[in-house]
């Protein structure tokens, strides 16, 4: 699989990706609003890739590395991924995320990414709709969700906080 976009090619992961995966998992700016502590070791960021490589397999989905075109560099990931943990009362439903290095934000690669993954869900998946969350305090997280066409449905705890709960009905969706 590979998605191509003016500026990016997102494609899935691959364990080559340890290096740069490794400077997202252990930058504390980046996990600021994931929940889950930075990691300190390469070899759990390897562990991440092989569980997203394994959801490929499993669920037909999972999130994709983003690489700029100009660089030819990892700048982060992106892409839907299948629930199957509930997650606020949701479970097997297509969930849009993504994560990207602090050099790349504010760039509209988060914008780029996303409508190519929602592209991705509705028109070749024929998804009827795509969930996505951020935690509450996460504003740039919560503006693009916005700006992409998602609507607050409700709103959940997680251990580090509330978090809003969004979905983006086919219908809804422009491409």
């Amino acid at each position: 699989m590979k998605i191509e976009t003016k500026r990016l090619i997102l494609r899935k992961l691959e364990e080559t990706d340890v290096e740069r995966m490794f400077l997202l998992d252990s930058n504390p700016e980046v996990m600021k609003y994931i929940g889950v502590p930075v990691l300190t070791e390469r070899y759990e960021s390897l562990n991440v890739i092989r569980m997203i490589r394994k959801q490929y397999d499993e669920n037909g989905t999972g999130r994709l590395a983003v690489i700029e075109k100009e660089s030819g560099l990892l700048i982060g990931w992106s892409g839907l991924k299948r629930l199957t943990e509930e997650t606020n009362g949701y479970k097997n439903v297509l969930d849009l995320g993504y994560r990207y290095l602090p050099e790349s934000w504010g760039k509209g690669y988060a914008m780029e990414a996303a409508r190519a993954s929602l592209d991705l869900g509705f028109i070749d998946m024929k998804a009827d709709v795509i969930y996505a969350y951020a935690h509450c305090e996460n504003e740039g997280s919560n503006h693009i969700l916005t700006k992409l066409g998602f609507v607050k449905t409700s709103e959940f705890e997680e251990p580090d906080g509330i978090c809003n709960w969004y979905e983006l009905k086919r219908e809804k969706y422009i491409p």
